[in-house]
């Protein structure tokens, strides 16, 4: 329990570092790098965890091209679309060709695990090319969304995006336990029973409204530092919205982790976090989350600017 505590304040010193750097590292663009060198780290880390994971199930070549190829994606547009903000800065007329390079080279990376039915006929079924193909995405394909959510064109609402990711897990994790404890023996019902037995559907319940809370903390915090809180209800509304959709999307992502190892038979995805295991034990909220408010808010950029 002591580990556990105490990695758990350092691994949230490393995300409160990091959202610093994005948050008060000149130029922009740098800050921008240097958040997206973080999140490399984690694509590398997190692969490699899956494919160990797998063990002797892939061969070699699946195990290199899921973890190159992978972070490879998140590298390029990361590159690329910094390439060109800094250029844009210059001449406007510019055009983006990052996700473009993003999609070439992850699509390059799902050919050559096709091609594996062909070079390595006698190793390779497609139950095989499958688990390669779930080392591929997860979690690099839910990591490029979160280059994508640092690369937002408003960096205002960039920033806040990486907060909810940030925050509003732990937020969720911490209401979604204390309700659990509190009313799980009168309300016992599972929210999950053959995945994560001791998940309750109060506790999921708390979860949701933890994130609800902890929108309002962070709308507030953010931009009363900045002076423009707007409190019209639209405005709340859809704030608290995102925080409690992020939640669900949080708890979602858990479960899923929680049905991978399952499934692996095994109680955790890595050894690199004393008392938490992996960093997709600790990630894997944050990967589901991250899909939402990256769709979210991209929308409230291209309907209201």
């Amino acid at each position: 329990m002591v580990k556990r505590t105490i990695t758990g304040i350092v691994y949230g010193l490393v995300l409160l570092a990091f959202f610093l750097i994005k948050l008060l590292v000149t130029p922009d663009w740098l800050g921008m790098v240097l958040f997206d060198v973080f999140v490399v780290v984690l694509s590398v880390i997190g692969s490699i965890e899956v494919v160990q994971a797998f063990g002797d199930k892939l061969i070699i070549p699946q195990r290199i091209v899921a973890t190159v190829f992978g972070t490879g994606s998140i590298l390029c547009y990361a590159i690329s679309d910094t390439v060109y903000k800094i250029l844009r800065a210059e001449d406007p007329l510019v055009v983006n060709y990052s996700p473009n390079f993003a999609f070439v080279v992850f699509g390059a990376g799902m050919a050559i695990l096709f091609s594996f039915l062909v070079f390595a006929y006698t190793k390779v079924d497609l139950e095989s090319l499958g688990r390669s193909i779930i080392a591929y995405l997860y979690p690099s394909a839910f990591l490029l969304v979160l280059s994508g959510v640092n690369h937002m064109p408003n960096s205002d609402y960039s920033e806040v995006a990486i907060l909810y990711v940030f925050a509003i897990c732990p937020c969720a994790d911490t209401f979604a336990f204390f309700f659990g404890k509190l009313f799980g023996k009168k309300l016992p019902m599972k929210m999950a029973p053959n995945i994560s037995p001791n998940k309750t559907v109060i506790g999921g319940f708390g979860g949701l409204l933890g994130g609800g809370v902890g929108a309002v903390v962070i709308y507030f915090i953010y931009y009363g530092i900045r002076g423009t809180i707007d409190l019209r209800w639209g405005n709340m509304v859809f704030f608290i919205g995102l925080g409690v959709l992020t939640a669900a999307f949080a708890e979602f992502g858990d479960l899923v982790e929680s049905a991978v190892k399952r499934r692996l038979g095994i109680k955790d995805m890595g050894k690199i976090l004393p008392g938490h295991g992996g960093i997709l034990d600790r990630i894997d909220s944050m990967l589901y989350a991250s899909l939402i408010v990256c769709f979210v808010f991209v929308l409230r950029i291209m309907t209201t600017g």
